[in-house]
């Protein structure tokens, strides 16, 4: 899905073989396949690939690409309630102004030979993400909300030297699997049931769970299934009793009108940068954070880089530059690290950093109320169709899990239904949790208009 059309990117051909005879020469070659002399004989492909006839001009290869592209159905073309990680939220134009700017678009490593302010402005970026959450401390982005999860948890277990993790039961799937590739086998995860009825963590089973070996409780507020945590302040207080840290995961944008997590007892705060002036690329407009406060015994536990204010060799003159470099696999512990991190989305960082410096503390609250007051008037408006219902009492944000069970229809069913009058429709939870039936979780958010909302209404009564 996308909310802007998608373009292929141009590219400058080396396949000339004047061009490839002079870069081998330059490299003391004489054929490609001296350049991967290192790759293992028994992986090397011995067929022919079953390439397409290669093209006569970059003309045609467009051409032929945007022809590609035409084929999938976009929030362009569509009206679109899917949600589950990857949302559609209005984006700003200076948004997009900024973080294509060459500076940014072409930097990598950002040392001072190629930087032109993108040190200041990741600075800015976590000094207002900081504001947001209400920490003192935000890193660099990470891939995704995933590994930014994935990273806490370790964090928190190595600040609490434990090694159980005990995890909410909403927790999307494919969430939990990042999280087990970087945790597991070192950490072990337990899962704690959620509650039937409210959608929330089931109190009993975590305190029946929580022991001296657990180093982290984690949840999400909102959870993945939409519903915010009633019960924050008393998971937190639970896990603190046994000496656990308390991870949270957030939406920020929900952050403009519903309590920071450290107001209810979080250690350590992560989420997706995506709701903050991304567009949704196709899944592509990723970006994780994570927070804690300003004090030594997390602030070394961070992976991946912090940017600070720091004095130069020049009185009175101050730079911007990483805090505490040589704790980083990237600086000079090398191996010793205590964990590794790779490629980030720096540039996701600025561009948040530039949708919360537009929005302004008063912005935030307006989208949040305007996407409660609009989720709340498609979910009362949905229920009160035949045989169907919200599935949980809880409060909700921007998601909520409707049930189809009584109609006699699946989700799949009814989504394709809806596909063919132009609507995406929400997430089908039948496979990933197929205790709850036939539910699907509708997002709605600040661009949806009432007249929006009415259409999808309409349709499902006239498809059940």
């Amino acid at each position: 899905m996308s909310v802007k059309g998608f373009k292929s990117h141009p590219y400058i051909p080396n396949s000339v073989p004047e061009v490839e005879q002079e870069m081998l020469r330059e490299l003391g070659l004489n054929s490609l396949e001296e350049l991967h002399a290192e790759v293992p004989d028994e992986i090397i492909l011995k067929d022919q690939m079953n390439l397409p006839e290669a093209f006569g001009s970059e003309y045609e290869l467009r051409r032929h690409v945007e022809g590609v592209l035409k084929k999938n159905k976009t929030c362009a073309d569509n009206l679109n309630f899917l949600g589950a990680g990857c949302w559609q939220h209005y984006v700003p134009a200076i948004c997009d102004e900024v973080n294509g700017k060459g500076e940014f678009v072409t930097a990598y490593g950002g040392e001072s030979y190629n930087d032109f302010g993108r040190f200041q402005s990741l600075f800015e970026y976590e000094s207002l993400m900081a504001e947001l959450v209400d920490m003192e401390v935000v890193n660099v982005p990470t891939m995704d909300w995933a590994q930014a999860a994935a990273t806490a948890i370790r964090m928190g277990c190595r600040v609490a030297d434990r090694t159980q993790v005990l995890l909410t039961g909403s927790i999307d799937p494919e969430k939990l699997a990042v999280i087990k590739n970087y945790c597991e086998p070192d950490l072990e995860l337990v899962t704690v049931a959620i509650d039937n009825a409210t959608g929330c963590m089931d109190l009993n089973d975590l305190k029946s769970k929580l022991s001296d070996k657990t180093g982290v409780v984690y949840f999400e507020n909102p959870s993945y299934l939409g519903v915010l945590e009633v019960q924050a302040q008393q998971i937190a207080d639970a896990a603190h009793a046994v000496g656990a840290q308390c991870v949270v995961g957030v939406d920020p944008i929900s952050l403009g009108v519903v309590s920071v997590p450290r107001s209810y007892g979080a250690d350590i705060v992560c989420g997706d940068l995506q709701p903050l002036g991304i567009h949704m690329n196709y899944g592509g407009g990723q970006s994780g954070f994570m927070a804690t406060m300003d004090d030594p015994k997390y602030v070394l536990e961070f992976p991946s880089r912090l940017f600070g204010i720091c004095c130069t060799n020049t009185p009175g003159e101050y730079a911007f530059g990483d805090v505490a470099y040589d704790r980083t696999s990237f600086g000079h512990l090398r191996e010793k690290a205590k964990e590794y991190v790779g490629t980030q989305s720096a540039l996701w960082g600025i561009t948040a950093g530039v949708y919360l410096a537009t929005m302004g503390p008063k912005g935030m609250q307006e989208v949040g109320e305007t996407i409660m007051q609009n989720a709340q008037y498609a979910a009362k408006e949905i229920a009160g169709l035949n045989n169907v219902s919200i599935r949980f009492s809880t409060p909700f944000f921007k998601e909520f899990v409707v049930d189809f069970s009584k109609t006699g229809k699946t989700v799949e069913q009814i989504n394709k239904a809806l596909l063919d009058k132009g609507i995406f429709g929400g997430k089908d939870l039948s496979k990933d949790f197929p205790a709850l039936g036939q539910c699907a979780m509708y997002c709605v958010t600040e661009i949806h208009t009432k007249e929006d909302i009415d259409r999808l209404v309409s349709a499902l009564g006239e498809i059940l």
